[in-house]
């Protein structure tokens, strides 16, 4: 006899990328930081008393709130510190979309926002990217004849790493009925040059919502922190009403406080991720890959005519060398490699070089 309710029963599971602990292997297959994070966090980390531990954390994680109302010159009112950026997904379904109501998603997107919805018992509604990714011209009426509550779009997009810019988001904000969550994971990595800041856009409406985390652009993906953005009046349920009590711990709290206020060290990985970006697109090409323009620190590739994705992503596998095979419509003959360090970078290359020349 099961106990589980029958939309459990009847989902299948997030499948998350493939986590090795082996130093042999080199892993570009989930996007983590390729560089350690600030020396700051182990100073911080080095320097916990651990007769704290007894205690509770502070329940808002006020530490960190202030650090990042200071960092993004907000207010801590605007801020919702959670456990990863994927709690705040699960929270913001869980505040404002009621069972049975719709939440529109683009396809392809980051696939645990279906496991999420259904979940929750919220009809997904997937609206197709066009050919080149952008999203389709009537993509506002599209979420309006879905009656969809809430659209969740990650930004820039996973897997491909294409930038929507601020003056879209503002239109779908300005005409949909609905809330909009920004998922922006990969923002810190957007490209200085496109001057791209949605934080006005989030604190100054009451349908935006924007998802940061600490685990790429800060290289804490073990930390598990993440924070959500927004106006009063949508922070707020959040914040004391939906999250856990304690949804972050007292290490977290001080690490991720100490992470954010040495941005200048998080701001000099981010361009090393982005020359490299540059430097392992331009490479690709010259193999023969058709390579999708990022703004993200992963690249989506299309591999030449007669070649396998799915063939080559285990033969790199074999060679120690993770990437992303998606066995999606439309991604089967693509990899999504995420941005190494030089070294790396030059062993995939190698490896890839072998094969296609």
């Amino acid at each position: 006899m099961s106990f589980q309710r029958t939309n459990i029963a009847t989902m299948a599971g997030y499948v998350p990328g493939e986590q090795v602990n082996s130093a042999d292997v080199i892993k570009l297959n989930t996007n983590e930081n390729p560089y350690p994070p600030s020396p700051a966090v182990a100073a911080a980390l080095n320097g916990i008393d651990s007769a704290f531990l007894r205690r509770y954390p502070s329940p808002t994680a006020e530490s960190f709130r202030e650090a990042a109302a200071r960092c993004h010159g907000i207010s801590v009112d605007n801020i919702v510190p959670t456990n990863g950026g994927d709690e705040l997904l699960r929270l913001v379904l869980t505040t404002f979309a009621e069972p049975g109501e719709t939440v529109a998603v683009t396809r392809p997107t980051y696939s645990l926002y279906r496991v999420l919805a259904e979940i929750q018992a919220n009809p997904l509604h997937e609206i197709a990217l066009e050919d080149n990714w952008d999203l389709p011209e009537d993509f506002v009426q599209q979420l309006s004849d879905a009656g969809a509550k809430m659209c969740i779009l990650v930004n820039p997009h996973a897997p491909t790493g294409k930038l929507l810019p601020v003056a879209t988001l503002t239109e779908i904000a300005a005409n949909f009925d609905g809330l909009l969550l920004v998922d922006e994971a990969y923002v810190d990595f957007v490209d200085p040059a496109r001057e791209h800041d949605a934080m006005p856009l989030a604190v100054e409406r009451d349908n935006v919502l924007l998802l940061r985390t600490l685990s790429k652009g800060y290289s804490l993906a073990g930390l598990r922190f993440g924070y959500g953005i927004g106006s009063a009046e949508l922070i707020h349920p959040i914040l004391y009403k939906t999250r856990d009590s304690y949804n972050t711990d007292y290490i977290a709290q001080q690490l991720a406080a100490a992470a954010i206020q040495s941005r200048d060290y998080a701001e000099n990985t981010w361009e090393k991720v982005r020359q490299a970006r540059e430097a392992l697109a331009n490479a690709l090409a010259q193999l023969g890959f058709c390579v999708t323009p990022s703004q993200a620190n992963f690249l989506l590739v299309t591999l030449p005519a007669g070649h396998s994705a799915e063939q080559l992503y285990q033969q790199l596998k074999s060679e120690n060398i993770l990437v992303r095979f998606f066995n999606q419509e439309r991604l089967q003959d693509k990899l999504r490699i995420s941005v190494g360090t030089p070294a790396e970078n030059a062993t995939l290359l190698a490896a890839l070089t072998r094969k296609f020349t």
